[in-house]
């Protein structure tokens, strides 16, 4: 039996920052490129809902039975982040859930779970979604280097883009990059020393060991995707296992940056978007050891790049051109306080109303077909109680029916606030915020989608609802 990926789904947030921009606050040489940065209501866990979102877009969701999450930068450190993402996502209450992270490894490592349960028989269809926000000190390269972004995949048996064929790992105990309980900032050791030792040694084994298990030589390998924590750090690989600059596949550290646990997952999906039937892709990735897989690309490869999921990230950045405001964004420094006064949340309403609030569902009355949400035991057309069914809206799309631009009530770093009311094809209307937003470019009649976001931290836990934002489409017009 074949196993191997069915689809794949990608998140990179809106704002680019020019790594310059940031060497320009120090008075340092910037490094090239850009990288993305996640916007004041996101983390990793709306990093990774958007990406498995993407993911399971026109698939039947009902028949996933497992999502690993994988991060290195979770929001909770007690509290699974995975089960929230499937809750998010709208998987059934039954689907198996786990928590992968403390290495860059962590997307990998359930990648290999993954494969391994599909493969013995233990699951059917499992989504992996990996997502980080990886910070480093101010002043530092890391911090020029690091970018935020979410990638998934859903492993399967069936209509795969590419076949599992081999793996290897290799376990590398050292202090090159590591970051203690209490720390906000990972510590690094000497950089040659990490280099050699770490990255460079572990890589170079992993890919010779891989190479050896599947009997292949380098010149059969179509495109090799490395995970690196530099901009030359994977050329430098490449080259000393045997490999041509042409197979090694494009980092993304120009326009993303690096995005730990879900690096080597989005530059797979982004090999796949180029890659021919045949194609034999090699994927390794790093972090105290190294994982490195074969996959082979299929014929349906070629129907799932019409979607060019990466493709249309890329495309949709927009410039932070402040230093501090990514400071503030990132909780490094605090900005003053600029938000109205919240009253604490109910931890009970907030599991009770979870249908609504995590999963976006309405309640469509069975007797005149009206959908409503939140859901409501009542329906306010024909007034039949208790008569409906629950219907997913989280992947529908609407259009601006009215809004209001308030230019005071939010974060001081973040000021203005669009709220909207929206309506869609079915006339069901919502009544929630904007995210990622043009100010003077929101009108009546603008194509909006659903994104999950964080809306305030209150009562010690995050507050998760769900924004709108301009649809891919609007923004490219």
């Amino acid at each position: 039996m074949n196993v191997g990926i069915a689809r794949t789904g990608v998140y990179i947030p809106s704002y680019r920052m020019k790594r310059e921009t940031i060497a320009k606050a120090w008075e340092r040489p910037g490094l090239k490129g850009e990288k993305s940065v996640a916007n004041t209501d996101e983390d990793s866990l709306t990093l990774a809902v958007e990406a498995a979102v993407s993911c399971l877009r026109g698939t039947q969701r009902e028949t996933v039975d497992a999502l690993l999450f994988a991060s290195t930068t979770p929001p909770y450190a007690e509290k699974s982040s995975a089960g929230l993402a499937a809750v998010a996502a709208d998987l059934k209450e039954t689907v198996h859930t786990a928590d992968f992270g403390a290495s860059a490894r962590a997307g990998t490592s359930a990648l290999k779970a993954a494969l391994d349960a599909v493969a013995s028989g233990a699951n059917d269809r499992v989504v992996v979604t990996a997502a980080d926000c990886p910070l480093g000190y101010p002043k530092s390269d890391q911090e020029q280097l690091a970018g935020d972004a979410g990638a998934a995949v859903l492993v399967a048996a069936e209509d795969l883009v590419a076949v599992y064929r081999a793996s290897y790992s290799v376990n590398n105990e050292i202090l090159d990059s590591w970051r203690n309980v209490d720390d906000r900032f990972p510590h690094t050791a000497e950089g040659r020393f990490a280099k050699d030792k770490g990255y460079g040694r572990a890589m170079s084994d992993v890919i010779d060991g891989l190479m050896s298990r599947a009997g292949l030589t380098p010149g059969q390998i179509s495109r090799l995707v490395l995970a690196t924590p530099g901009l030359r750090d994977s050329a430098q690989v490449a080259k000393r296992v045997g490999f041509t600059p042409e197979q090694l596949a494009d980092p993304l550290m120009m326009q993303v940056g690096y995005c730990a646990a879900a690096q080597p997952i989005l530059l797979l999906a982004s090999a796949l978007e180029t890659a021919s039937p045949g194609d034999l892709i090699l994927v390794a990735s790093y972090g105290y050891g190294a994982d490195a897989f074969l996959f082979e690309a299929t014929e349906a490869v070629l129907e799932q790049q019409k979607d060019a999921v990466v493709a249309r990230n890329l495309a949709r950045g927009r410039p932070l051109d402040s230093y501090s405001r990514f400071l503030s964004f990132r909780g490094i420094l605090d900005a003053q306080p600029g938000e109205p006064f919240r009253t604490f949340p109910s931890t009970s309403a907030y599991w009770r109303d979870q249908a609504s609030l995590l999963r976006l569902h309405g309640s469509k009355c069975y007797r005149c077909g009206t959908t409503t949400t939140p859901t409501n035991r009542i329906c306010p057309v024909c007034h039949s109680k208790d008569d409906f069914e629950l219907v997913r809206l989280s992947d529908r799309t609407a259009r601006v029916f009215t809004y209001s631009i308030d230019k005071l009530a939010g974060r001081s770093d973040d000021p203005v606030v669009v709220q909207t009311v929206c309506e869609d094809d079915e006339k069901t209307r919502y009544y929630l915020l904007m995210t990622d937003f043009d100010a003077e470019e929101v009108s009546v009649g603008m194509p909006v989608e659903f994104t999950f976001r964080k809306i305030y931290e209150g009562g010690n836990y995050i507050n998760y609802y769900w924004k709108c934002r301009p649809a891919a489409s609007a923004e490219g017009e």
